[in-house]
């Protein structure tokens, strides 16, 4: 009889860890899809922004026995743009590189409706995700501006402002949803673990009134918990990069190539899981020691 009680009690047990795992696995799987498509997202937004450029031009009047000269003076101020600041990459445009791409835009093949060099040389620039920034642009421009050579700085700063407004307030919904889902990652987790503790709450009163200590009753508690949520915190890392891989793999792009990023995301799934585990079973363990016996029937 008492084996069989003995065996039954192991399998409750045993079934009650399961289920804890499980909950602590899903959880933190959907805390961490939140999380990696916000790696993803800031990675994206700042890819748009870099492909919003503004384009500095020289001067396209001077005299044709100056070229040589001008040609080295523009490569000089090209090289002093490259280590600017602001600019993120930079593009030199000749005169002859100006004009066929005129010619491609209009759809011209021949050069009788223009001559070959009526454009500018310029350099085509983008800025640094930072600087698309309308509070920065401006200053942007003006370090650009400032480089000898350059006499004109042109950029449309309506759409800048457009994409940049509408970038950071997409950024905003994805972090307000992940901070949620970290909410409800800890309300979770610490609904499971109370639930498993409950179970157990006689055997800790009883610990308590044949003279265990609060540091002894509690430290196998805590034990188990941290075995739990490392568990529980790989099982839901293995989804969801299994998830990830399949999502990656079936539209043919690996998205952000920064394993720095993700070791972090990695770290901050196993140190939510191992915490809010620990800190739940203190928290539920400390208030059947603080109950009295009479109220342990009515919890």
């Amino acid at each position: 009889m008492a084996k069989s009680v003995d065996e039954f009690n192991k399998k409750r047990l045993r079934s009650s860890n399961i289920t804890v795992v499980i909950s602590i696995a899903l959880v933190l799987f959907l805390l961490g899809l939140m999380g990696l498509i916000l790696i993803n997202a800031q990675k994206y937004s700042d890819y748009i922004k870099e492909q919003l450029v503004v384009n500095a031009y020289f001067d396209e009047n001077y005299d044709a026995k100056d070229s040589m000269k001008i040609a080295k003076q523009e490569q000089e101020a090209f090289k002093k743009i490259q280590t600017l600041a602001p600019v993120k990459r930079a593009t030199y445009i000749s005169r002859e590189m100006a004009a066929k791409e005129a010619k491609k835009s209009m759809g011209i093949d021949s050069d009788a409706l223009f001559e070959e060099n009526i454009f500018p040389s310029s350099i085509e620039v983008a800025l640094k995700p930072e600087y698309v920034d309308p509070a920065k642009i401006d200053e942007a421009i003006k370090v650009l501006k400032s480089v000898p050579g350059i006499v004109d700085v042109k950029n449309d700063s309506t759409l800048m402002v457009d994409v940049y407004n509408n970038l950071n307030r997409i950024l905003r919904w994805i972090l307000g949803f992940s901070v949620l889902f970290l909410v409800l990652a800890v309300v979770l987790i610490n609904n499971s673990i109370r639930l498993k503790i409950f179970s157990k709450r006689f055997i800790i009163k009883t610990m308590q009134l044949v003279g265990a200590k609060r540091r002894f009753i509690l430290k196998p508690f805590i034990i188990e918990a941290v075995v739990l949520g490392i568990i529980g915190s790989v099982i839901g890392l293995l989804a969801l990069f299994g998830v990830w891989y399949y999502f990656t793999n079936a539209i043919g792009s690996s998205f952000v190539q920064d394993n720095q990023q993700y070791i972090w995301l990695v770290l901050l799934i196993l140190g939510v899981g191992v915490f809010i585990t620990v800190l739940s079973t203190v928290i539920a363990t400390w208030r059947f020691l603080r109950t009295s016996v009479d109220d342990l029937y009515y919890s």
